[in-house]
């Protein structure tokens, strides 16, 4: 796919946020000014309108993601949310006690209560919900609701940002027990429903199209200094092209049909790339949740472990 160069324009709202995010982390670790005083939680809801999103971005959005956009000339597509949430998103994190540049993306929960008309202007809701610091790590719980006028709270995303601490920082321990997780691996018997083949350049390419610019996924010489092999695909970039491997698949190819979808980001992946969908579908058809990974072959490490329930499901 060519780089999708033309949308940087409709990325503004992102990549200025992201711009201020960055010059006020780099202020306090020059300056050691503390941040404001983090206030009760849940946090104050923050709220915006935002116009309707472009169609051709919405076009080739969806095609980078592998599914059909002529599933999506009336609606906007449920998994693009970052695109417009994650400025008000960050801007609940201003007050956080926490170093910015070592945000972690761990996974969402995305509910569909309804369909996204795209021709309507989107009414946006931000807000931290809840930090659980066990002194090694704090997650971050951040809730996202976009509506419009006919569908109001059509979209609900609950995201958990994970900030290692390293045992060394002293921090206000909220919450502890936490114990060590195995490592997560596709089942041997789990089927595959298809795989992609991801260019070096796909972070690029996702960044352009949803405004997400943190140079660890399209800067190699930045993305080795945090540690990685390469630059390392966004999450909800696996979690979109997950989402419409399982439309595709798993729901005739109606995006109607998905009630939920719960993703952890449970490796980073390394680009170029070549990785699998895979599935074990609900024991009672119509009744239990599918369980979903994205990995490089059965038995091999997860990078994304999600569970997807469609309408008229328990």
């Amino acid at each position: 796919m060519t780089l999708p160069t033309k949308h940087i324009r409709s990325q503004g709202p992102v990549l200025a946020t992201l711009g201020r995010t960055v010059f006020t982390a780099a202020m306090r670790k020059v300056t050691g000014k503390v941040p404001p005083e983090l206030g009760p939680l849940p946090g104050v809801e923050l709220r915006t309108e935002l116009p309707p999103r472009p169609r051709d971005l919405v076009r080739d959005y969806v095609r980078f993601c592998g599914g059909d956009p002529g599933r999506y000339k009336h609606v906007l597509p449920a998994h693009l949310w970052p695109q417009w949430g994650f400025p008000l998103a960050a801007q609940t994190l201003a007050a956080i006690p926490y170093p910015i540049f070592k945000v972690l993306n761990g996974g969402c929960r995305v509910e569909i209560n309804g369909e996204l008309p795209i021709d309507e202007p989107l009414e946006v809701r931000a807000q931290l919900v809840s930090i659980d610091d066990d002194g090694r790590r704090a997650v971050l719980e951040q809730r996202v609701v976009t509506g419009t006028p006919s569908a109001p709270d059509a979209v609900v995303a609950t995201l958990y940002a994970i900030v290692p601490l390293g045992g060394s920082e002293t921090k206000p321990k909220l919450k502890t027990g936490a114990k060590p997780k195995t490592k997560a691996r596709v089942p041997a018997d789990a089927t595959e429903l298809g795989r992609w083949k991801l260019a070096a350049n796909a972070g690029l390419s996702f960044a352009m199209l949803t405004g997400d610019f943190n140079p660890v996924h399209w800067v190699p010489s930045y993305a080795r200094a945090f540690g990685f092999r390469n630059t390392i695909l966004h999450g909800f970039a696996t979690m979109a092209k997950a989402w419409e491997g399982l439309v595709r698949s798993r729901y005739a190819g109606d995006p109607s049909r998905l009630r939920s979808f719960d993703v952890q980001f449970t490796k980073p992946l390394t680009l170029p790339a070549k990785v699998g969908l895979y599935l074990r579908p609900g024991l009672r058809p119509g009744q239990d949740h599918d369980k979903v990974w994205v990995g490089p072959a059965p038995g091999g490490s997860a990078y994304l472990v999600g569970e997807a329930r469609a309408k008229g499901t328990d």
